[in-house]
């Protein structure tokens, strides 16, 4: 397992779109999943222990991103050959073990991952009603370990900030996690 930090966010990215297959069997592009005030891509997978520490506290952070008006996107990029946990059908268990409410998605030919230049599970993007990215960084304050009443939901309040103002306030730290498994 290789540790890594996803990097500063480039001030002038914009969502690049996607068509990838669902857990339910249907395809989603970037409008699809979408909302009106913006977007949060995530970058995971089933078995990183990164992902794991967090995976619950990111189901909360969305459905309540997404009674803001935001969409929120999974995307699993990992080589599932070498690494089956992150199977297709694997990612249909996860997803309901941890009560996801948005598209869980497979990118089995890793070219969104490198379009968005994604690093690590978890890596999380924030984009605005544009499609403007405004957010790369970590969940929460936390970060692997467990949550409690100090911790700050960085990811949140940066989506909050994005529907106010249009833009992040607040300073940004680097998500880290394991690397995404290449083929």
């Amino acid at each position: 397992m290789v540790l890594l930090h996803t990097p500063e966010k480039d001030e002038n990215f914009s969502a690049p779109d996607f068509k990838l297959k669902g857990i339910d069997g249907k395809e989603y592009t970037y409008q699809d999943c979408a909302g009106k005030n913006g977007c949060v891509v995530m970058f995971i997978c089933n078995h990183c222990p990164y992902v794991l520490a967090i995976v619950d506290r990111l189901v909360k952070t969305c459905k309540n991103l997404q009674s803001e008006g935001f969409g929120c996107v999974a995307i699993m990029a990992n080589d599932t050959v070498n690494y089956p946990d992150d199977s297709y059908e694997n990612m249909k268990l996860f997803a309901q073990e941890h009560g996801f409410t948005f598209p869980y998605v497979i990118d089995e030919t890793q070219k969104t991952a490198k379009a968005y230049g994604a690093v690590c599970t978890p890596d999380i993007f924030g984009f605005d009603k544009d499609g403007l990215l405004q957010y790369r960084g970590r969940l929460d304050s936390a970060g692997s370990k467990p949550a409690d009443k100090t911790t700050v939901p960085e990811l949140y309040n940066a989506m909050m900030d994005i529907k106010a103002t249009g833009t992040v306030c607040s300073p940004q730290s680097p998500s880290m996690g394991c690397s995404i498994k290449w083929k």
